[in-house]
């Protein structure tokens, strides 16, 4: 797969405008670039409390990206129940969960050895 290095900067922040354009929360950001073995660049992780918001946090994410970046997403999963949203875009893979799933799977904790930086709302 073609990872994409030029406009990092730009999809991250747009991504996460997208998210806090509907509230998503708890905002992490993992800049896995130090890690040899990565399967991305950035992790975007985020929760909703209800399916609907998870759904709304998607299309907000996917409109933002394409106005701010002009990207669209090259794989998506999980829209079927919303439990867990995943918006790859090459070198940025978004989750987007349900806060009971975002619990169970802890992908914070697993992926650890990466910088963790929690994301906050600037437009309050």
């Amino acid at each position: 797969m073609k990872k994409r290095s030029d406009g990092a900067d730009v999809l991250v922040k747009s991504v996460i405008k997208g998210i806090f354009e509907k509230k998503g929360l708890n905002v992490l950001k993992i800049d896995l670039r130090k890690l040899e073995n990565r399967i991305a660049d950035f992790f975007i992780i985020c929760h909703g409390s209800s399916v609907t918001q998870v759904d709304s946090i998607c299309d907000s994410v996917e409109d933002t990206v394409r106005k701010v970046a002009g990207e669209k997403p090259l794989h998506v999963e999980g829209l079927d129940n919303c439990y867990w949203v995943l918006l790859d875009y090459g070198n940025v893979v978004v989750h987007i969960f349900q806060e009971e799933y975002r619990s169970f799977y802890s992908l914070e904790s697993l992926w650890a050895d990466g910088e963790i930086e929690a994301m906050e709302d600037k437009i309050k």
